[in-house]
């Protein structure tokens, strides 16, 4: 499937192309502070998800690898950096691994090479097309952030929440189907660019020990762990995930 993905682009257009892939659930302002700390450095280019933020809502389930494509659309023929967190960061080891020459680098935060309880994602997929996603509301405090977070910053709680009330079924559902499916680990080894593995220390979605899978196959890859950090670390943890990205884009 051809998809046409919503994306906007900040800082100088001469600028050497940084590409933010969004978490499932949220949009490209996800990566707010990420732009605001690279842009003056890089042409930042943000995309949404399919049913999320400005992109198209669809009906049929999704692969990993036509987000990937979307992805590719978006930049062009265009080299690029690539930052992706969690299904966005499944988009980022596809790319790592089919990407070509485009991809000049990839920075994968709270992903997996191959998602726990793979079973579970079309029950999710299922409950979201029947009750909309605001049903996934009450299951993310905890799981996108740590509650300290939400209590220091309620505003910043409501944003990302927000985003998770705005997106549309039939993407949601499509984008659960792609990530249910998604095993990159016999390939892994063929990644031939740097590479960026991110962890959030306190993250029940993809723990640790399952980001360590990914940088322990990837040739040369970069681990880091993010304290007091869940899910959607870029956005608790503004300021260590900036300055990894910064260290990681300078020795490139």
């Amino acid at each position: 499937m051809a998809l046409d993905l919503h994306h906007v682009a900040d800082g100088p257009e001469p600028a050497p192309v940084l590409l933010f892939g969004p978490s499932l659930g949220t949009d490209l302002h996800l990566f707010d502070a990420q732009v605001a700390a690279l842009s003056d450095r890089f042409r930042c280019v943000r995309f949404d998800l399919p049913g999320h933020g400005g992109s198209p809502d669809v009906t049929d389930d999704l692969t990993i690898a036509e987000l990937a494509e979307g992805a590719l659309a978006v930049v062009g023929d265009t080299d690029f950096h690539y930052v992706g967190v969690s299904i966005g960061g499944a988009i980022g080891q596809w790319l790592g691994v089919h990407g070509g020459e485009r991809v000049r680098s990839i920075a994968v935060l709270a992903t997996a090479a191959r998602f726990p309880n793979p079973e579970a994602w079309p029950q999710r997929a299922a409950t979201v097309r029947e009750q909309g996603t605001a049903a996934m509301v009450a299951s993310r405090p905890g799981t996108w952030y740590v509650e300290d977070w939400a209590r220091r910053d309620p505003a910043g709680e409501k944003r990302l929440l927000d985003m998770l009330r705005a997106a549309r079924p039939g993407g949601y559902a499509a984008c659960c189907a792609a990530v249910g499916a998604f095993d990159i680990r016999a390939e892994l080894g063929s990644v031939s660019v740097p590479a960026l593995v991110v962890a959030g220390a306190d993250d029940p979605a993809t723990p640790p020990a399952t980001l360590r899978e990914i940088a322990d196959a990837v040739p040369g890859a970069e681990y880091a762990e993010i304290a007091d950090a869940a899910h959607l670390l870029n956005y608790e943890r503004p300021d260590e995930v900036n300055a990894l990205l910064e260290r990681h884009l300078d020795r490139v």
